[in-house]
């Protein structure tokens, strides 16, 4: 990954742009300590996974006490 200013960034953006769409991150840094606060990543990268249902199934109990009681409204 390779970090650039806000201003290096602004100035060559058509070629960082060219570089994400070959597969490279890039990182941009910001203020006076020029930390990173964002990354520019190929959407490829950035998949999200499926969520997996049920993987609390049987690990857990729910009980509801016999003064419980909740109206319609709150419900």
């Amino acid at each position: 990954m390779i970090t650039l200013s806000v201003g290096e960034f602004k100035a060559n953006f058509s070629e960082m742009l060219k570089r994400v769409l070959a597969g490279e991150e890039i990182g941009i840094s910001y203020g006076k300590n020029k930390e990173v606060v964002a990354r520019l990543v190929p959407k490829s990268t950035s998949k999200k996974e499926r969520r997996k249902i049920g993987i609390l199934e049987g690990k857990g109990t729910i009980k509801f006490e016999d003064d419980f009681s909740i109206t319609e409204e709150e419900f």
